[in-house]
């Protein structure tokens, strides 16, 4: 059985991933927390927040991320199902303008852009249902 709830917890994770272009698994009284989910008011960019603290199964999905990330603090932010780290990750990528959005002419929507520098190349990963680059 516990086997079970643990895929599920993952299988949870996953779907999130797959499903917002953002996530951010919190918890509502650390402030780690709410710097990372400030980085992403100041941008502009939309995203979901998974308050750990609040679900049922919180603790179990805390363990699975620790699983998928390597790491069991929170927050843990995902772009484009990638964790990029904590708040204070998060923070730093913003200040070094490596998080930025760009209103789209085409588009009601907007970009999300995680430029890194990797051997003086550009990564951007397209996410598509919401129009946002990583």
């Amino acid at each position: 059985f516990k086997e079970f709830i643990r895929i599920c917890c993952r299988n949870f994770l996953e779907k999130c991933n797959l499903t917002n272009c953002v996530v951010i698994f919190s918890k509502t009284t650390c402030p780690y927390c709410k710097m990372a989910k400030n980085v992403f008011n100041e941008i502009g960019a939309n995203y979901k927040v998974v308050e750990l603290d609040e679900h049922g199964d919180g603790r179990r999905m805390q363990e699975a991320l620790a699983k998928i990330t390597g790491a069991r603090t929170v927050p843990r932010v995902f772009i484009n199902g990638n964790c990029i780290g904590g708040g204070s990750d998060t923070k730093q990528l913003h200040q070094q303008g490596k998080l930025v959005i760009e209103e789209l002419a085409t588009s009601s929507g907007c970009n999300l852009i995680y430029n890194e520098d990797m051997q003086d190349m550009e990564v951007n990963l397209y996410c598509p249902s919401l129009n946002l680059y990583f």
